[in-house]
């Protein structure tokens, strides 16, 4: 099965790019029908490094449906501008352990109006029971996909004294000096 998104983020492509490398926005577009409970001594990291992360899923928040990975990388050979990021991993227990393939990529591209660019693709498969998942599985991916127009004007924002913002300023300044 194939389940495709593409959307224009109200966001700079850095933004995004932080975004989607965030467990905390993962929580975010999936709630409130998912969450995310990391299984690991140290808990979510701030972004996902490259590696298998244990998780267990929680319906509604609450009810745990199983343990799955998240195993992280960061393809290269991507034409200029465009950042990925592929999850390889799966679930382990619990009803969405049906997929016994998942091969899911975020792309990340500035688009000229300082906008960006998110192109989402799944690559799952559930053998005799593809037929029957992949609608659900179709109308989630929209879900998210709603999540993500509707969160991305948030990750815009560079608070006063962070990094982001200090060298935005900077260049601000310095444009407006020449």
């Amino acid at each position: 099965m194939r389940v495709l998104l593409k959307l224009t983020l109200d966001c700079d492509a850095n933004a995004a790019w932080r975004a989607i490398r965030s467990p905390a926005v993962l929580r975010e577009v999936v709630a409130p029908w998912l969450d995310f409970e990391s299984l690991e001594g140290t808990g979510f990291p701030a972004t996902w490094p490259e590696g298998p992360h244990r998780l267990r899923a929680l319906a509604f928040g609450i009810a745990p449906t199983g343990e799955e990975i998240i195993d992280v990388s960061y393809p290269g050979g991507l034409p200029p501008g465009v950042k990925m990021l592929r999850d390889g991993g799966g679930a382990v227990s619990g009803p969405l352990a049906a997929f016994r393939h998942w091969d899911h990529r975020m792309a990340i591209s500035p688009l000229p109006d300082g906008r960006t660019l998110y192109r989402d693709q799944l690559r799952a498969s559930a053998g005799a029971l593809e037929p029957l998942l992949w609608y659900p599985t179709w109308a989630f991916w929209q879900y998210r996909g709603m999540r993500l127009k509707q969160l991305a004007p948030t990750w815009a924002y560079d608070p006063p004294g962070t990094a982001d913002a200090d060298r935005a300023a900077s260049a601000a300044e310095a444009g407006s000096a020449a």
